[in-house]
């Protein structure tokens, strides 16, 4: 509860107010601490997991420029999917990029198309297909639609000529508007071919 800007014997509360630090409740105290604390280790792990991928990407990037110098090969860009791996075979760690997809406003088009198309199906429609639809143009709660939503309305096979002409305005849509890099690891599973990953995500810990 320290901060420099605030008297001695004070502290701020969530609304910018200062209050005697003998009128702020124990529990309060502890709940204060405890936050604090994590948030802190939090910031912490976050500048460790942003240094470990500044330094992965650019140890395999210097690694494909010695290949290249080998055979004499002016390596440029730093694009492309990568996969290197341990000279035994125990671990490999994965470079790989995907494209940031959003969506134009032709997907307004191509929603009214599909609903036309449920709507004139009406009784034939299944129940699985309602939800899939009715999931992929509801906005996240970012008011964004979900991109692997939409994908997996693009992988629907239906011979309906209203359903392919939605389609095709659902393709229209889709406007590439960056790119993202990962860096992932795995290691190998009790000398088997498989590979699990390492995780680097709280929820996956």
């Amino acid at each position: 509860m320290s901060d420099i800007n605030i008297p001695e014997g004070f502290v701020r509360n969530a609304i910018g107010h200062l209050v005697p630090v003998d009128q702020v409740r124990e529990q309060d105290k502890l709940r204060d601490q405890v936050a604090g604390e994590l948030a802190e280790a939090a910031k912490k792990l976050h500048l460790e997991l942003k240094n470990f991928k500044k330094k992965s990407l650019g140890d395999i990037a210097d690694l494909i420029s010695i290949a290249g110098e080998r055979y004499g090969v002016q390596m440029g860009g730093k694009k492309g999917n990568v996969t290197i791996s341990t000279y035994d075979g125990k671990y490999k760690v994965v470079r790989s990029h995907a494209d940031r997809l959003t969506f134009t406003e032709e997907m307004e088009v191509a929603k009214v198309m599909v609903y036309d198309c449920i709507k004139t199906w009406s009784k034939g429609a299944d129940n699985h297909l309602l939800a899939i639809v009715d999931r992929t143009f509801s906005p996240n709660n970012k008011g964004q639609i979900r991109t692997a939503d939409v994908l997996d309305l693009l992988r629907l096979e239906i011979d309906d000529d209203t359903w392919k002409a939605a389609m095709k305005a659902v393709k229209d849509s889709i406007l590439v508007s960056g790119s993202a890099v990962y860096v992932r690891v795995y290691e190998r599973v009790n000398g088997t071919d498989e590979y699990r990953a390492i995780p680097l995500d709280l929820a996956a810990v």
